[in-house]
């Protein structure tokens, strides 16, 4: 099937206006950026490098979860599902999961990269040829409708895999929980990759490794604020800190000034404190009795945990508690 000729439902935002939100998130204190704006193609390339340093366990990690249980996960969906996957990008980890699930009637991936997603339905087309696959392209944290298979599913599973609930603030991933109880429906349930607590070092070498790849991708945004905007940022003059947050439970990613300085974005001029910060994103980190509470609050009720042996990440079986 080549991809001109796949049928992608395209329900994503108009393009969103980079000057607008990089001008409102230096405005506002503390300084923040959207870390949404990480992804373009040089930032993309970076994080794929960053998934291959030894320091980033994430992605690996999950990937061996997937390979050594992948046959029980598949058994507990059971036969007959709809697997609507959230950000699944190139579908690296879906595929490990689909190779193992039941007669599956539909795959219904969703992403807000309409070029990845015409790329990855193309492949998964040719590899599970009797798989109805009805792609999506939209922001899944906002409200979004999803297309009817042509067959009726035992039931709904939505697929939420990575750790990208961990970057949203707790109460806003608590109300993304509770959205996909509306998604999954009465009958449906949610499997979820969590990245777990774990010692304050290894969280912090995952974020800031020694090759300077996570460096490089934070100064990626005011590079590509460069690039894109015109800005005047000196990136010479700015360096990347990554560090855990005990209290709060997260890593927290910031782009730190070396000097007293100024940039301008637009027609806005911003000044700069020597070690002033710009925070790029926090990714949080959960206990497995804290995330089962989150999910309960939101409607949910815990069926299975599945984890590698140092218990560093897990993906987490949840069902709507309407469920019958």
């Amino acid at each position: 099937m080549s991809e001109e000729k796949i049928a992608v439902l395209d329900l994503a935002p108009a393009h969103e206006d980079f000057q607008e939100q990089v001008v409102a998130g230096l405005s506002q204190t503390p300084r923040m950026l959207p870390s949404k704006f990480f992804y373009d193609e040089i930032g993309s390339a970076l994080f794929l490098k960053i998934c291959e340093l030894p320091e980033y366990y994430v992605t690996r990690t999950e990937m061996s979860i997937l390979r050594a249980r992948g046959p029980e996960i598949a058994r507990t969906l059971g036969r007959g599902i709809e697997l609507i996957g959230l950000g699944t990008g190139a579908g690296t980890k879906t595929r490990l999961l689909l190779d193992h699930l039941d007669a599956p009637v539909a795959y219904l991936p969703v992403d807000i990269s309409r070029e990845q997603l015409a790329q990855s339905t193309s492949a998964f087309s040719r590899e599970f040829p009797s798989l109805q696959i009805l792609p999506v392209c939209a922001d899944y944290l906002e409200p979004f409708d999803l297309p009817t298979p042509l067959r009726t599913p035992t039931e709904k599973v939505v697929y939420f895999p990575g750790s990208t609930i961990g970057n949203l603030e707790p109460q806003e991933a608590q109300a993304f929980l509770e959205k996909i109880t509306t998604m999954a429906e009465t009958d449906g349930r949610l499997l979820i990759g969590v990245d777990l607590k774990k010692e304050k070092a290894i969280l912090e070498h995952a974020y800031d490794d020694e090759a300077g790849v996570t460096a490089k991708f934070n100064l990626n945004l005011l590079a590509r604020a460069n690039r894109e905007l015109k800005a005047g940022f000196d990136l010479a003059r700015w360096h990347h800190h990554a560090f855990y947050n005990d209290a709060a439970g997260r890593i927290e990613m910031h782009l730190v000034s070396e000097a007293k300085q100024a940039a301008r974005v637009g027609e806005q001029n911003f000044a700069f404190e020597r070690g002033e910060h710009i925070i790029t994103e926090f990714s949080y980190k959960y206990s497995p009795s804290e995330f089962i509470a989150m999910a309960d609050s939101a409607g949910m009720r815990f069926e299975k945990l599945w984890t590698d042996d140092s218990q560093w990440f897990g993906l987490f079986l949840f069902a709507v508690k309407d469920r019958a």
